[in-house]
């Protein structure tokens, strides 16, 4: 069975992003992939600012990065690049700890001018660490995912059928790598 990482740059539950990656997850499960998600916000934060490579809380999901054949990375686009708490995650990975992985990037912005964050801002840093592989990126726009809230504060999102088929492509892409 394939191991895919999903790394979630989002800040809050209640990110757009979260509706990329519920799809992404269920997609690959129905191709019988195993999936796990790194929700980078939900790691101390103390452990990511001081850069404590030796916290259990951290090492946990390295050792998901590390088992994993493939990793998307989705993140909200803030200021043309992906979010600071990404970032402080990433900077805690082995130099190396991209080799040999497929990686497939999932960003949400605001408007089409973040589109180039991808190439621009994570491709190289991705590269750097050892990623050779991109699969499809699938770059969305606030307006195309609809956050829908009820009375309870519970959040679920509904995809334009476009980012839903570019989702798609990109994980049979991602899975293709893989065989």
């Amino acid at each position: 069975m394939s191991k895919i990482a999903i790394i979630s740059g989002s800040p809050n539950s209640r990110s757009r992003v979260n509706g990329v990656i519920q799809y992404a997850k269920s997609g690959l499960e129905q191709k019988g992939c195993e999936v796990a998600i790194i929700d980078v916000s939900s790691l101390p934060p103390a452990d990511l600012v001081q850069a404590n490579f030796t916290s259990e809380s951290i090492k946990h999901p390295h050792a998901i990065v590390e088992a994993a054949s493939a990793i998307i990375i989705a993140s909200p686009v803030y200021k043309t690049t992906y979010t600071g708490v990404l970032k402080a995650y990433i900077d805690l990975l082995p130099q190396k700890g991209f080799k040999n992985k497929i990686i497939a990037a999932y960003f949400v912005g605001g408007t089409i001018s973040n589109l180039l964050s991808i190439d621009y801002s994570l491709k190289p840093l991705l590269a750097s660490m050892g990623a050779k592989s991109f699969a499809e990126n699938v770059f969305a726009i606030d307006n195309q995912i609809e956050r829908m809230e009820d009375g309870e504060q519970n959040v679920r999102f509904q995809l334009a059928e476009e980012i839903q088929q570019r989702i798609d492509s990109s994980l049979s892409d991602l899975v293709s790598y893989m065989n």
